[in-house]
């Protein structure tokens, strides 16, 4: 019988090959990690402050549980130095379980179910449009 250590380690795997990929990306200039950051955070926030429902290994949750986890996946690769501009944050962490590599569903009032990566997309969309020029 595998200790719980084991098991621990490799439920992991997923999650370090889904952000192994983000780590793979060009190291973005300080200005554009900024940039990118404030971004990611703002995609983060904004799924926190919707009343969308967020579903995720087959479970829904309301989306201030949705943000504080990806909350903890974008600080968690930050930690590691795995960085990259919010297309990359959706692509790799925002849209699909690390864990499963199942992918994500927004369920948003008034609107139809629908998987969490044109969910994001869109909602960069508007966060860019609306963003003073730099």
């Amino acid at each position: 019988m595998p200790s719980q250590h084991v098991v621990r380690r490799a439920g992991l795997a997923p999650l370090l090959v889904c952000l192994a990929a983000l780590a793979s990306l060009p190291a973005p200039s300080m200005a554009q990690e900024s940039a990118s950051d404030s971004e990611i955070r703002a995609l983060i926030a904004r799924l926190g402050d919707s009343s969308c429902r967020f579903q995720r290994n087959g479970r829904w949750y309301d989306a201030a549980a949705a943000q504080a986890h990806l909350q903890r996946k974008y600080d968690w690769a930050r930690k590691r130095g795995m960085s990259g501009d919010a297309e990359s944050f959706i692509a790799q962490a925002a849209t699909r379980s690390s864990f499963s590599g199942r992918a994500y569903r927004v369920d948003c009032p008034g609107q139809a179910q629908a998987e969490a990566a044109p969910w994001f997309t869109a909602q960069l969309a508007e966060l860019r449009t609306s963003a003073p020029p730099r």
